[in-house]
């Protein structure tokens, strides 16, 4: 018998879970390449209707159009970013080109876009009224038009669709250089008198590592971050300093070298930015956002950043001076900071990173407190499925419901690295809450904790257990969402108020009745000192220069790479490490002692990501956080009542609406900066 394609129809399974236990590498290329020419069968009939163009004929249709391909592709992404082998990484370097040629022949199509005027038009005759996300969805479909280059003329629009298919191309390039080259970076060590500072779990895993990849020995694998968590309680100095070598370095040199991509991408961007009439990509990009112009977004950073650097100056020299106790005539340096900020913190605060880590076990964590956060807030509870299989063997399945038992939708948690997964933390959706479509959301929550030897525990440091609470904040923006049409549902907002939901749902983490619930220790059942607890709360703002220096000078080398015109953009692979050092410069971000969180060339949420002239989305969307947390501050915190609104007000919305006026809504006012200035201890 023939086999059918599992993807080429809707999935049976609970939640419409892709069938992963029967799915095959082509299954997911042949899927894709049918939806692609399945979509534009569906489209060519609403350019070619005859009637007149209606909401159900033209809006519907369209957001009904092209199930085969989401359907497929949102099974797809989450395997190759999270468990990707060298056919996946074949067909995902196959796909970029044709899925970027796609996008086109949908954008540039001048009939769909005649149909979409002809709708307008309508509307502004008074023939027809929309309701307010169908008007909004028309508004924004119109404007992509005008944004993706409807306008230009025969060879504009052949040079786009070109420069298009080779960004994608070079974004997955990126991708797939940047993961190999983070595992290639991985530091082996055959001496344990060098792991001096690592607790037993991390030993345990370290040697794990190493024996995945047959070495003897231990392994200290990277994280994406400049900064490596393993700098902090590493006594060997010299281990810190090949440890940070070996983070700064990636994409530098040899098979792994992305400097190419960097530079061709950067040059491609700024070309494409002209095409459309903008002086630069990251013009471009901000007057899509809620920044709406490059100028709004500097003005903060510059206003943030230089005054960050001068906190981080002071706290270096504090460090320098407990690093001369520790070794007499040493000059403090990269590879030192985090190691003596956690011997300042244990001494200043009586609390030191390694003591915490055995309180803060992964299901502990999540049970009683990201979850439970979410319970105290909306109601929702989380209920494991062990029948149900996601992307992973690691992944596990948890189905959601309402207060009354309703069945809300589900997540899929994928917690531990592993060599083909690639770095940080991400949410994506398998499927698109919407009314229209009848679909109830599935979203999955990806991490990269360390995973621990067999029949141990997962123990975290404090800044994974904030990373968990964060893109868990964005599996609530995709579970609760209630819109109508699915190309608006959950986390399809501005890139630069995406980040909002996810940074409010970190406060949580701090609540400390919650934590009294979570922060347990995991072999005697004590919970963490109440006196550690008040510490860890007084210590939140420690180090804070150093946090947000690192931070700041990644979104002003992004905005560099892309405020830049054409002509003065590096040729050459050899001018990215000085335009770097150029660019800090001239912002007043350059601190050798606190590099940026990412170097352009392992910059993955900029060179093969969404986040390309937008890495300053984390400070805008910070800007809406902090007003939001002085909100619910303001209106009993950790409730069902803050949190009834805060869903059905704002997170309910999506992007169905202009999320810039459902925010004015919800707080009654445009977001006040100060609250932003205020956290951070800055004027």
């Amino acid at each position: 018998m023939t086999r059918t394609n599992p993807l080429l129809s809707p999935s049976a399974l609970p939640h419409h879970l892709p069938p992963y236990p029967d799915l095959q590498d082509e299954d997911y290329r042949e899927a894709i390449l049918e939806g692609m020419a399945e979509q534009l069968r569906e489209l060519d009939a609403v350019a070619t209707d005859p009637s007149a163009p209606t909401v159900e004929n033209v809006v519907e249709a369209w957001e009904r159009s092209g199930q085969t391909l989401r359907r497929s592709m949102d099974a797809f992404w989450p395997v190759a970013a999270a468990d990707t082998n060298a056919r996946r990484d074949a067909i995902r370097a196959e796909l970029a080109p044709l899925l970027a040629a796609h996008g086109d022949a949908i954008m540039l199509d001048r009939r769909l876009y005649d149909r979409l005027l002809a709708l307008r038009a309508r509307v502004d005759a008074g023939d027809m009224t929309l309701d307010e996300e169908t008007a909004w969805l028309l508004h924004e479909a119109v404007r992509g038009y005008e944004r993706g280059g409807i306008a230009l003329d025969e060879a504009g629009q052949s040079r786009m669709r070109a420069i298009n298919a080779e960004l994608a191309t070079l974004a997955a390039e990126f991708n797939e250089r940047a993961v190999a080259g983070r595992n290639a970076a991985a530091v082996h060590v055959t001496d344990q008198d060098r792991l001096a500072g690592l607790d037993e779990a991390d030993l345990e895993g370290a040697r794990a590592a190493a024996e995945a990849r047959g070495l003897d020995g231990w392994l200290v694998e990277l994280v994406n971050t400049t900064g490596q968590p393993r700098l902090a309680v590493l006594a060997d100095r010299s281990l810190r300093e090949e440890l940070h070598h070996a983070s700064v370095g990636r994409g530098l040199e040899g098979e792994h070298d992305t400097r190419e991509l960097v530079v061709r991408t950067a040059r491609l961007r700024a070309e494409k930015a002209a095409l459309l009439g903008h002086e630069h990509y990251a013009a471009y990009v901000a007057s899509d956002g809620c920044a709406g112009s490059t100028e709004a977004v500097m003005q903060i950073l510059t206003r943030v950043g230089p005054a960050a650097v001068r906190n981080a100056r002071a706290e270096a020299e504090v460090l320098q001076e407990r690093l001369q106790e520790i070794e007499p005539g040493a000059v403090l340096e990269p590879w030192d900071w985090a190691y003596v900020a956690n011997l300042v913190r244990g001494e200043r605060y009586s609390l030191d990173e390694s003591l915490l880590r055995p309180y803060l076990e992964l299901e502990r964590v999540l049970h009683e407190g990201v979850f439970a956060a979410a319970t105290a807030l909306y109601g929702i509870t989380f209920h494991e499925q062990p029948e149900l299989v996601g992307y992973t063997a690691d992944a596990r399945v948890y189905e959601v419901r309402e207060p009354d038992g309703a069945v809300l939708g589900a997540v899929v948690l994928d917690p531990w690295t592993r060599p083909g997964k690639q770095g940080g933390a991400w949410m994506t959706s398998l499927l698109d809450q919407s009314t229209l479509l009848g679909h109830r959301p599935v979203v999955t929550n990806t991490c990269n904790l360390s995973r621990p030897a067999p029949g141990r525990p997962t123990l975290m440091s404090w800044d994974e257990v904030i990373t968990l609470f964060h893109e868990f904040g964005h599996d609530l923006h995709g579970l609760l969402s209630d819109v109508r049409y699915p190309s608006r549902s959950g986390t399809a907002t501005p890139q630069d108020f995406v980040e909002f939901p996810s940074q409010v749902n970190e406060i949580w983490a701090w609540d400390p009745q919650l934590l009294a619930r979570y922060a347990v220790h995991h072999e005697t059942g004590e919970p963490m000192p109440a006196a550690w607890i008040t510490t860890l709360l007084d210590a939140r703002h420690f180090d804070q220069g150093y946090e947000m220096t690192e931070s700041y000078a990644a979104m002003l080398l992004d905005q560099a790479w892309h405020q830049t015109p054409l002509d003065r953009l590096p040729s050459s692979v050899d001018e990215v490490e000085a335009f770097e050092r150029a660019a800090l410069e001239q912002a007043g971000m350059a601190f050798d002692l606190v590099p940026p969180r990412y170097r352009s060339t392992y910059f993955s949420h900029v060179f093969a990501s969404g986040y390309a002239a937008s890495y300053y989305s984390y400070m805008w969307s910070e800007v809406y956080d902090a007003d939001t947390v002085a909100w619910f501050e303001a209106n009993g915190g950790l409730s069902r009542e803050t949190g009834e609104r805060f869903r059905r007000e704002l997170l309910a919305r999506g992007g169905s609406l202009d999320v810039t006026e459902v925010y004015r809504r919800f707080r009654g006012q445009d977001p006040d900066v100060q609250h932003l200035l205020d956290r951070h201890g800055l004027d």
